[in-house]
């Protein structure tokens, strides 16, 4: 029988979801706990990996602390962000002379 593990990427991704929202220490802290050892390099990448990949919003809380946050499900339209994007459609549109006939 061949055992199979989950790459580093999808294990951090999993305590993130969990979490919902922590601070990079505490993330760190979580995966030395449950075993998982990543150098901070390596670390860095995945985190940064995540947040292209629209998983994560990695923001800066202060000088050396990151807050990491599970995304939105990408397939639940977010009202405000729908709003603004009828917005600036309007007003794009508007933006052209003679585009009110």
């Amino acid at each position: 029988m061949v055992k199979m593990t989950l790459p580093v990427r999808n294990r951090i991704y999993d305590k993130i979801q969990t979490a919902g929202s922590l601070t990079d220490v505490e993330l760190s802290k979580a995966l030395t706990k449950a075993g998982i050892d990543v150098e901070p390099d390596r670390f860095n990448k995945i985190l940064l990996d995540l947040e292209i990949m629209g998983l994560v919003n990695v923001s800066w809380v202060t000088k050396d602390a990151r807050r990491i946050e599970a995304s939105k499900d990408p397939s639940k339209p977010d009202e405000v962000d729908e709003q603004n994007r009828r917005v600036a459609e309007k007003d794009y549109e508007a933006s052209f002379p003679g585009a009110d006939t």
